[in-house]
């Protein structure tokens, strides 16, 4: 089948992009900042500068992933955002294409782990084509229309990286080494042994970028050629040389090539026959701008009009934090959720000033693989410590996810938002959307709810954020990354009305759901018939680990929301005294019944006795834990 980028090769040179990362450090981006990290901080920045160089004339443009990969990633502990980062980075380069309205080809950028292979390093070969596969997986989720691996210092690395691509893909691959002043790959590989590997790959463009300026690039292209004469092969070549040596001049990266330079170069490599001609660090627009001119100049004979006007920059607001940036936040929950079955478990927080009950907690579960903690916002209206506080301190000091229950019941809606921004700076952005149970549960019986909203005028507040806007609309900076959950309680006499408030969550945003404890997989099960049908997106399935038979009495008939079955009550009256094993037995029994058909399970065990979670838990070392897997999550 004809690729359309193969077809478009074949009709003569095209021209590329130029350097992202200069064009972010010129808005006011700071170096040491994670470029690839703007794609979820500040995506319109990312956007500006896609369409700055679509409007120059660029008909590949590269999505901002050159540094997304695991290797450098978990350096910043981030390891857990690489789908994330590269599935957006290429969602923002198609939505570029598609305002434009004209053929562009949306290049999946991927850059070098810059870990040292044998036989000169001691990286693992497999642990880097992981890597690699990891990355390019998630960029052909995003929809790129090929790929672009550049700047590999060696022939080790790159072979690794074409390996991995070609597991994942048949879409067409632009592969480009850098090279020295010697003309030799950084490694020390020379033309001939790079052109070798390339074609032992199949690689459909060859190529050398970054390295030094057009001239000496220009050589390394043509000892590609010369190479490619000599076995008698052909292949498409691309160049993109850096804008000369970069000079560092009151405070800032000064490159001295200007665009005029670059029209003229452009002109050279097509006259050698050159067929993707681009830029990389320290070529901007204009450089772009400049070879797109020329090229047609060279090929109508006829000067040309400058391009339209070319948009400026979404100057980047260094006062605004990036969502990622900032306090740390642990992220395997959040990256995993609907691709592996996932456990959470709910710790209440202190009723007084000490939390290291609750901590102590978080520590064991964690150790036992938990991959969240659940903290409940002042359960059935009792005071207690601050959930958002107490997630704070968890992620902090035990380094693990926490999700936020956050309920509507105490707040208006200006003190939602408020809370719902400050949780998001402190890294806390996995939220529970709740109404809240109603004041009069407590012990404070003139304590009036606000109720200002409910749990689904919540979820559309926390999307509204996720685009960048507060609740009338204003923008709040830049785009919020929460994970939006709902709660669902299938053990509800009016089960038709239930279904449809799921449903009304479901269509405000909620990005998973949790259920209230049951007791019985066909309770679940009953509730989908009212449904409609599974659940679309991963679901959490709630199980409450019994203690003893007045435990279960007191929440079958006391605790709202709380419904148990008649054979969960009929086997903790018949344990008698064994009541606490009972209910780790029927726990772990329910938990395996629900491995097929949930994506997680989310354990709230009673009066703190988290090794009561941890033992139930067990059974799934011997358990198949593959989930079904729920519908794509939201960006």
């Amino acid at each position: 089948m004809t690729n359309p980028f193969i077809e478009r090769l074949a009709t003569g040179p095209i021209i590329g992009d130029g350097a992202m990362g200069t064009m972010l450090y010129s808005s006011g981006v700071a170096l040491d900042e994670v470029f690839d990290v703007l794609n979820l901080s500040n995506p319109d920045l990312v956007a500006s500068v896609h369409r700055a160089y679509i409007a120059a004339g660029a008909e590949i443009i590269e999505t901002n992933s050159y540094g997304a990969n695991r290797f450098k990633l978990e350096q910043l502990g981030l390891g857990g955002k690489v789908r994330q980062l590269n599935r957006v980075a290429a969602k923002i380069a198609r939505e570029q294409r598609e305002i434009a309205g004209r053929e562009v080809f949306i290049a999946g950028s991927v850059g070098p782990t810059l870990q040292r292979l044998p036989p000169i390093g001691s990286a693992r070969v497999d642990k880097v084509r992981d890597a690699f596969k990891e990355q390019i997986e998630a960029l052909l989720e995003g929809g790129v229309d090929l790929l672009t691996i550049e700047t590999i210092p060696d022939v080790q690395e790159m072979r690794e990286a074409l390996a991995a691509a070609r597991e994942s893909s048949d879409l067409p691959i632009i592969a480009m080494l850098t090279f020295a002043e010697d003309g030799r790959t950084v490694a020390g590989n020379e033309a001939a042994v790079v052109v070798d590997m390339l074609l032992e790959h199949d690689v459909d463009v060859i190529g050398a970028n970054c390295s030094v300026g057009p001239q000496r690039l220009l050589r390394v292209l043509d000892a590609y050629q010369q190479e490619l004469v000599r076995r008698d092969a052909s292949r498409p070549l691309a160049c993109l040389p850096n804008a000369g040596w970069p000079t560092q001049q009151g405070g800032r990266m000064i490159y001295p090539s200007s665009p005029d330079y670059f029209a003229n170069f452009a002109v050279q490599a097509a006259d050698m026959g050159v067929t993707v001609i681009g830029g990389c660090c320290g070529t901007t627009p204009a450089h772009i701008e400049a070879m797109t001119g020329a090229l047609r100049e060279r090929a109508t004979g006829e000067p040309q009009p400058r391009a339209a006007a070319i948009p400026e920059l979404v100057v980047s607001d260094s006062s605004v934090q990036s969502p990622v940036s900032g306090m740390y936040q642990p992220d395997g929950f959040r990256s995993e959720l609907g691709r592996k079955f996932l456990v959470a478990v709910e710790i209440d927080p202190p009723k007084g000033i000490n939390p290291e009950k609750a901590m102590a907690g978080a520590e064991l579960l964690k150790s036992r693989g938990v991959d969240a903690i659940n903290v409940a916002d002042s359960p059935m209206a009792r005071v207690r410590m601050s959930a958002l506080t107490l997630c704070m301190m968890i992620q902090h000091r035990v380094d693990i996810e926490t999700i936020v229950h956050f309920t509507t019941r105490d707040r208006s809606l200006m003190g939602i938002q408020s809370e719902l921004l400050g949780a998001h700076a402190a890294g806390v952005r996995t939220v529970l959307a709740l109404t809240g149970d109603p004041p009069t549960l407590g012990g404070y019986p003139g304590t009036t709810g606000v109720y200002d909203t409910d749990s689904i005028g919540l979820i559309k507040l926390l999307n509204n954020m996720n685009q960048g806007l507060d609740a009338v609309g204003a923008p709040i900076g830049s785009h919020a990354d929460f994970r939006i959950g709902c709660a669902v309680d299938p053990t509800r006499d009016d089960l038709p009305l239930e279904a449809e408030r799921l449903h009304r969550k479901l269509e405000a945003g909620a990005h998973f759901v949790m259920t209230q404890p049951i007791f019985d997989a066909e309770v679940w099960r009953r509730f989908l018939e009212h449904f409609g049908g599974n659940i679309p997106v991963p679901l959490m399935i709630g199980i409450l680990p019994l203690q003893s038979a007045k435990h279960a009495d007191f929440l079958h008939n006391e605790v709202p929301g709380i419904t148990l079955t008649e054979d969960a009550l009929q086997r903790m009256h018949a344990a008698g005294p064994d009541g606490r094993s009972e209910g780790v037995k029927m726990a772990q029994e329910l938990l395996l019944d629900l491995v097929p058909i949930a994506q997680g399970v989310y354990l709230m065990p009673s009066f703190g006795r988290y090794e009561v979670a941890a033992e139930v838990l067990d059974v799934l070392q011997t358990a198949e834990t593959e989930p079904v897997i729920a519908a794509p999550m939201a960006s």
